[in-house]
């Protein structure tokens, strides 16, 4: 095993960020809506389970997002956990295009969040709590009700797209 040399001093952004690509996640886009109704997405690979009893989540969005102002308590979102193949989807839903859900399968719940037909797994939440920590809002949400189906999840490693080996 290659190993990573320490350092005393505090890590700048680059291998910080280097470094904690090492850990594999998975990839998910968060839905929500403008109070226009305008539907927006982002891809996030920052998402996971906080608590089973209550149902929280958790995830982070950049503060210098045009976004943020949208997950405040109590505001509805949805995640959409991509399956494999949907690096497509994810490489959409990571750009500032006016639209992103144009052309795309998606449905809304009666709330007006956004989640894709072919996700692996939906995720029907609340804010609860979003905190300014660092330079991202840390969003921690109540799960109000789940879908999930069959198959393999895209997964996210060193800064790019992979699959999960059988």
């Amino acid at each position: 095993m290659n190993t990573v040399s320490a350092s005393a001093l505090a890590p700048d952004p680059a291998s910080l960020r280097r470094v904690c690509g090492r850990f594999a996640t998975g990839v998910a886009i968060i839905g929500a809506r403008t109070a226009q109704n305008h539907a927006v997405g982002l891809t996030v690979n920052s998402f996971g389970s906080v608590s089973l009893e209550p149902p929280l989540i958790v995830w982070n969005l950049a503060r210098r997002s045009p976004n943020a102002d949208l997950f405040t308590v109590g505001a509805p979102f949805g995640v959409s956990i991509l399956c494999a193949g949907h690096d497509d989807l994810a490489r959409r839903f990571a750009q500032p295009l006016p639209d992103k859900f144009a052309g795309v399968a998606h449905w809304r719940c009666p709330a007006g969040v956004p989640y894709l037909q072919e996700a692996l797994a939906t995720l029907s939440c609340a804010v609860v709590k979003a905190e300014p920590v660092g330079d991202h809002l840390l969003i921690v949400g109540s799960v109000r009700e789940i879908a999930a189906a069959e198959g393999d999840p895209l997964v996210f490693y060193g800064g790019a797209f992979t699959r999960l080996a059988a």
